[in-house]
């Protein structure tokens, strides 16, 4: 009275393989500009590391930075954001010389939490140095003593390396959440 079915369904066989179809590999993601390894990614490492350093000179040009945390703080994220891109833009330049993209998942995934740590606290960096810049400028109206103009100057280039980062960051996270 106990009938035994098979727990095992049989599958039909995968459609033969012509030369048109393996002339692209299953399963791989099309290059898209900005992402490693790419002359994209390049030019939006170059841009990161050139506007943090922009941030960094400007502010350690100025005398009086170190009497505010948040500016220190601005000057240690854009130090470390600075230094991660001049990293990654020299990998970059390998990986474009040797023709080679970076596809190992745990390469990308360094990349990925690693340009989201550094956006995350130049952000941050950028966004208390904002605050403090418009409390003395407008609320203070204490410009005449202060460095004003460099502190404006600086936090808008940390801004701008934090809009840099974002789309390597979002392209490093997209690639790492596709494979």
């Amino acid at each position: 009275m106990n009938v035994i079915r098979p727990a095992v369904h049989p599958v039909e066989a995968p459609p033969v393989a012509d030369a048109a179809n393996d002339a692209m590999p299953r399963g791989r993601m099309k290059d898209i500009q900005g992402m490693p390894g790419t002359p994209g990614g390049l030019a939006l490492r170059f841009s990161q590391f050139a506007f943090a350093l922009l941030a960094l000179c400007v502010m350690a040009t100025t005398s009086d930075f170190p009497s505010v945390t948040a500016f220190c703080y601005l000057v240690a994220a854009v130090s470390l954001q600075s230094l991660w891109s001049l990293t990654l833009a020299i990998l970059d330049v390998y990986a474009i010389l040797v023709k080679r993209r970076f596809r190992n998942p745990r390469v990308v995934s360094l990349f990925a939490i690693g340009d989201g740590i550094t956006s995350t606290l130049t952000f941050a960096a950028a966004c208390a140095s904002a605050g403090i810049t418009v409390l003395i400028g407008n609320d203070l109206n204490d410009c005449a003593q202060n460095h004003c103009t460099r502190f404006e100057t600086a936090t808008a280039m940390a801004f701008m390396s934090w809009f840099a980062v974002s789309p390597s960051f979002i392209l490093n996270f997209w690639t790492l959440a596709s494979k």
